[in-house]
């Protein structure tokens, strides 16, 4: 694409928007230039609705990747080309919202256990630990770690918002034992091939699918079943929702509720109506 990607760079950075969006919004915009093989400027709103639905139907992609791909053409046509009155006709897939896996606290213990290096379960506790994204782990750095106040400070939240989870002991004494183990020269915590960059999260996810096999894992896990834990071991040890809401950095507990649906404490707490059939004393006559 090139000035033309030069530019939407530019407009993404000019919008705050987080580098790993930024790098999703470009591929997903080369992609659909380069199937065409034609300048973005000799597209129409008619060759976005074309190439969507090729991904639906030729590709598979699931709804949620779609839209994805769907933002990201519209901020190519509406801001960086200047073509806002075109962008209002580009469709959107609706979501099926699902309920996420959980990993019981014996699979997670299993899962990290099979984690073959220090890095990679310091990583996974921490996700777990803390309940944070892959992301956000990736992302401490060494002085993040406050073991005097007994905090961990996330910079690279969700949306540019930074928040503070408490670190337990037990992560506590993980992070050192990594840390006399490894050794990260820092600023990251966790440094990738390049020890100034940080772990990847594909590093991370790939690391965990491995994991998952060697222990014949039939769940489908992937970094965010560490979080997904989290969340719901708290509330199966009677933790309230608003503060699991505040310990995920979630901006709306709509975002937070979907564990209650899968909390199996919090589910067996509930009584059924149909208990109570029989149950209720006679009315007094009239």
């Amino acid at each position: 694409m090139g000035i033309i990607e030069d530019k939407m760079r530019r407009d993404l950075e000019l919008r705050g928007m987080r580098p790993n969006t930024i790098t999703t919004y470009l591929r997903c915009c080369r992609a659909f230039v380069a199937h065409y093989r034609r300048s973005p400027l000799e597209l129409s709103v008619a060759d976005v609705r074309a190439y969507l639905e090729h991904l639906r139907v030729k590709e598979h992609k699931s709804p949620r990747s779609i839209n994805v791909y769907a933002a990201a053409i519209v901020q190519l046509f509406g801001e960086t080309l200047g073509r806002q009155h075109e962008i209002g006709t580009i469709p959107r897939l609706r979501v099926h919202a699902r309920l996420p896996t959980v990993l019981t606290a014996a699979e997670i213990a299993a899962l990290l256990d099979a984690l073959t290096t220090p890095l990679q379960r310091a990583v996974a506790m921490t996700m777990y630990g803390a309940g944070l994204r892959v992301s956000e782990a990736c992302a401490l750095h060494i002085d993040d770690i406050d073991s005097q106040r007994m905090k961990v400070q996330v910079r690279e939240g969700k949306g540019g918002r930074e928040r503070h989870v408490p670190l337990s002991p037990r992560l506590l004494a993980e992070l050192r034992d990594y840390y006399r183990k490894c050794r990260p020269p820092g600023p990251p915590l966790f440094p990738g091939r390049v020890a100034s960059r940080p772990l990847s999260r594909a590093a991370m996810n790939k690391a965990l699918t491995v994991a998952a096999r060697k222990i014949d894992l039939a769940k489908r896990v992937s970094p965010h079943s560490l979080r997904h834990g989290f969340a719901t071991h708290l509330l199966e040890q009677g933790t309230d929702l608003r503060t699991v809401q505040v310990l995920l950095g979630h901006a709306s507990i709509r975002s937070t509720t979907v564990y209650l649906h899968v909390s199996q404490a919090w589910l067996s707490k509930v009584t059924l109506p149909i208990e109570m059939l029989g149950t209720e004393p006679p009315r007094q006559p009239e």
